[in-house]
């Protein structure tokens, strides 16, 4: 099961493709933000879905919302998925999977990343969550969806 909608989220301090430690508290602090998870870089879904992403990105910035990418590639992997892709947004290494696990977005057993979306509002509390392993464009649909309506 997801997080449920409105409880606080879990904290996050994972390495960026940007090279300096990501930490959600102060990084985006009183900033709401997207957070998705997806399984691997350069898989076809999740390459479909940085790029749907990118695509909204604009969307996204003008409605001052943040975007962050994780999996648990290595920095090196989503630096080159990054440069590849252009994305316009940050990734971040869970190598471990702890984060991951933290937002329940792991697939049990085989432990690599579900494909699931949350968006967190400025206090960082989950207003919505959006899951779906094979629909990576139907996140990005229902999360602007969901802002735009919060801002109407």
């Amino acid at each position: 099961m997801a997080l449920k909608i409105g409880i606080k989220a879990p904290a996050i301090k994972l390495k960026s493709t940007s090279g300096k430690i990501f930490d959600l508290s102060s990084d985006l602090q009183n900033k709401p933000c997207i957070i998705y998870f997806y399984p691997k870089n350069f898989t076809p879904g999740c390459t479909e879905e940085a790029c749907t992403f990118r695509d909204a990105f604009s969307d996204f910035r003008g409605l001052d919302v943040a975007v962050l990418g994780v999996s648990k590639d290595s920095i090196e992997s989503h630096q080159k998925f990054k440069k590849e892709h252009n994305l316009p947004f940050e990734l971040l290494s869970d190598p471990t999977g702890a984060v991951c696990k933290a937002y329940d977005a792991l697939v049990p057993l085989i432990k690599v990343p579900k494909r699931i979306t949350y968006l967190l509002d400025a206090e960082h509390k989950v207003a919505a969550v959006y899951q779906d392993m094979f629909g990576a464009k139907k996140h990005i649909e229902f999360m602007l969806q969901k802002m735009k309506s919060a801002n109407t």
